[in-house]
């Protein structure tokens, strides 16, 4: 084996390694957002962590990122280190596919057909199918066809290594080093580092595989190998958990646990019942079929072993990592090795932004007829918490932004970010209903019946709109989101009547100029609210419907005469007219 052959070799990784990236990465973008909800929700039976784990990992074919996305799941408060158990046991099995894949490579036929089962011979026309579909289509079909280029360039990097190590069968040098793997402990040792440096099970095992094909390798070589790269992928998840919490670093305790007692108990049965009964093809030479069959048995193996012991585990986490005072942050930055599911946590987190803006307002609007100090404390708190989710998920959205998303949770991420802002601003005016509700009881001011009958009106209008975005942000319900507008427009022309009667009272000398102030401030801050209510509703249906820019949107949508807006706009009117004219008196 010459230094081109070397040079053949290490190429083969790198098309390899890059292929899977591109592959993972693409299957990501198709499916990483819809996964991630039902993640948290099936994660509460181990049976079915189990069969998620393995099927998340088959879809991203990777199961370090699915440990580096659990990691950052679990830092962020998301999900319990209970869950992650059943689903680390999962991955280890989701991860034997691709072994499975590369070892059609070894089929030997003359036959057409059994030649076109290899990948290498079909890998050139999935390569242009994919390359099609990439310039040619949109979206969900581009990466479609990102997948498909991607695995035509991992079955590339795999020929390359292939045909780089095939002088080695005949290489003395070669032959005096594979001594050294007959002992089991180097073996492993092998498998963890190689795999600790590529940051690859799949490729460790592909590597294997590529060099099973000079005859030299056996059964008792390969396993040792094949256990000691399951531990190595590790690796990724230790690095991913610097800085985070002890829960987070107790997932990767766990993964490294479970990994290396598997690998203990099943190297212990194996050379111990060879030891007994002294199994010939423990010394055969082993193909590549032979390799993902060992790859895929030691993984189902382990799993089924130690998954009856998943709180031990947990437990044994526990002690290694013991407990400390660190918090867990909002949203965890390694969740970005992942954007889809990073997506889906910011707007998850957004919604909890929601329900905190909408819950301050309402305790706001409750002090304008009963101060408490109390309500007022916890809305002071409300407005710092909504801060720090406007801070936090602006920075998390900008940096997310930048990473390669797909069409649809590009225009979310967009949305999030209109959205929080508004959010935001809803809290603020939460704030100075806060201090408009503070002067009226520190001055002992009182609004005469009719006047309070008026003012409930126009809450009540309030307190729909808010539950009506929220709802419809929850949801992402576009017919929700649609009965705000025309609602809006109500709220504008209450606040424009109500302040027209103050100024009429006024005239006739039926209010103070004091108490007329309290007034305006309140309206004021009711039809800003509105106002921000409106421009999340239009940022629901842009993302849904994929409509114009907002402000053509609300432009088109009230000069049209839309039979639908009208409606709405007509029962919302009746539903909140105000009581005849009448007295507005001070105390």
């Amino acid at each position: 084996m010459d230094i081109f052959s070397v040079f053949t070799l290490l190429g083969g990784l790198a098309f390899f390694l890059y292929g899977m990236n591109v592959l993972s990465s693409a299957l990501e973008k198709m499916v990483g957002g819809k996964l991630e909800s039902v993640l948290r929700a099936m994660t509460s039976n181990r049976w079915k962590g189990l069969a998620l784990g393995a099927v998340i990992t088959i879809a991203i074919q990777s199961s370090s990122a699915m440990t580096v996305m659990l990691v950052g799941l679990v830092n962020s408060g998301i999900m319990e280190l209970s869950q992650t158990v059943a689903v680390i046991m999962g991955s280890s099995m989701g991860t034997t596919l691709t072994a499975w894949i590369l070892s059609a490579t070894g089929i030997q036929s003359d036959s057409f057909w059994l030649q076109m089962l290899k990948p290498e011979s079909f890998s050139p026309l999935v390569a242009l199918i994919g390359v099609v579909m990439t310039m040619a289509g949109k979206d969900r079909k581009k990466d479609a066809g990102h997948v498909l280029i991607g695995f035509a360039v991992l079955m590339t990097g795999m020929t390359f290594m292939s045909q780089s190590v095939s002088p080695l069968a005949e290489s003395p040098v070669f032959q005096d080093l594979l001594i050294m793997f007959k002992n089991p402990l180097m073996g492993v040792l092998l498998g963890t580092i190689v795999t600790g440096i590529i940051q690859s099970s799949a490729a460790s095992v592909g590597i294997l595989q590529s060099l099973c094909l000079t005859g030299s390798i056996s059964l008792g070589m390969a396993f040792p190998i094949i256990t000691g790269a399951n531990i190595g992928t590790c690796v990724t998840g230790l690095l991913s958990a610097i800085g985070a919490n002890k829960n987070a670093k107790r997932v990767v305790a766990v993964s490294i646990y479970f990994k290396v007692i598997g690998t203990i108990i099943c190297l212990t049965a194996f050379y111990g019942v060879n030891a007994i009964f002294q199994f010939d093809i423990v010394d055969e030479p082993i193909n590549a079929f032979g390799i993902a069959v060992v790859h895929t048995l030691f993984n189902v193996v382990n799993t089924f072993v130690l998954l009856p012991f998943s709180k031990q585990l947990e437990k044994l986490s526990k002690l290694t990592i013991r407990d400390t005072n660190t918090q867990e942050s909002l949203l965890d930055e390694r969740l970005m090795l992942s954007p889809a599911f990073a997506i889906s946590e910011c707007r998850a987190l957004a919604v909890k932004m929601a329900h905190t803006a909408r819950d301050s307002m309402l305790s706001a609007i409750r002090l304008i007829d009963e101060y408490s100090a109390d309500a007022a404390r916890e809305i002071t708190e409300q407005e710092e918490q909504l801060d720090l989710y406007e801070d936090t998920l602006g920075t998390f959205l900008v940096k997310l932004s930048s990473k390669d998303l797909s069409q649809a949770d590009s225009n979310e991420a967009a949305e999030l970010l209109h959205a929080i802002g508004d959010f935001e601003r809803i809290g603020d005016h939460a704030m100075n209903i806060l201090r408009v509700a503070k002067e009226i009881d520190d001055k002992d001011l009182s609004f005469s019946d009719k006047a309070q009958e008026e003012l409930r009106v126009i809450t009540q209008a309030i307190i729909e709109i808010l539950n009506l975005t929220v709802d419809s942000f929850e949801r992402e319900d576009t017919k929700l989101a649609a009965k705000v507008e025309p609602l809006e427009q109500v709220v504008d022309g209450l606040k424009l009547e109500l302040k027209n009667r103050h100024v009429r009272r006024l005239q006739e000398g039926r209010c103070t100029i004091e108490l007329g102030f309290v007034l305006t401030d309140l309206l004021t801050n009711y039809e800003r609210v509105s106002d921000h209510c409106s421009n999340i509703a239009v940022t629901v249906i842009q993302v849904q419907e994929s409509a114009m820019e907002a402000h053509g949107y609300l432009n088109q949508l009230k000069s049209s005469g839309s039979p639908e807006f009208t409606r709405a706009y007509e029962e919302s009117l009746e539903r909140y007219a105000l009581p005849k004219s009448g007295g507005h008196a001070v105390q």
